[in-house]
């Protein structure tokens, strides 16, 4: 999926920007939303998504700030949405100063395979977009907005002068 670093800083751009606009539309009282008992609440889903960037690339030794995963998962929402993008930004940071395309083939134990950076950095993103789409559904249910990001959401297309389409 990635060739060169570029390729991963391009997609995760996209798809950082997408989730930083989940967090932001999260409230306090939606946190505790949840599927169903014994599930993961949108609080616990958010704190996951916000602390996996460091738990996942320090497998690969880069050292860099970020939500710590053995903490509590926050009451407030604010709280979760600066954890992923302080650890977002100093993630980012370390890699442009310690990684080249080479590092991408680079391999290291991850949770009992070898995975090249290249497919932690796939797994990163996919493993961001799943929980993502999760959260959406959790969003929904706690009557919050859902920011369009591969298109527009359903409250979006009345602000575009449009009918949303039919369900």
């Amino acid at each position: 999926m990635f060739r060169t670093m570029d390729d991963f800083y391009e997609v995760w751009k996209e798809e950082a920007k997408g989730t930083q606009q989940i967090f932001d539309a999260l409230t306090d009282e939606s946190l505790q939303q949840n599927f169903t008992e014994g599930h993961r609440n949108l609080g616990r889903l958010a704190w996951h998504l916000a602390t996996t960037l460091e738990e996942m690339v320090s497998h690969t030794g880069l050292q860099f700030s970020g939500a710590d995963f053995s903490k509590p998962v926050p009451d407030k929402a604010a709280e979760i949405a600066e954890a992923y993008r302080f650890t977002n930004q100093s993630m980012i940071t370390a890699m442009k100063g310690n990684w080249t395309d080479e590092t991408l083939k680079q391999e290291y134990d991850m949770y009992g395979e070898n995975w090249s950076v290249a497919t932690i950095l796939k797994v990163l993103t996919l493993h961001q977009v799943h929980h993502r789409a999760q959260m959406t559904v959790l969003m929904r249910q706690s009557g919050l907005k859902v920011p369009g990001l591969y298109g527009p959401a359903k409250e979006e297309w009345a602000a575009m002068g449009a009918e949303p389409p039919q369900v």
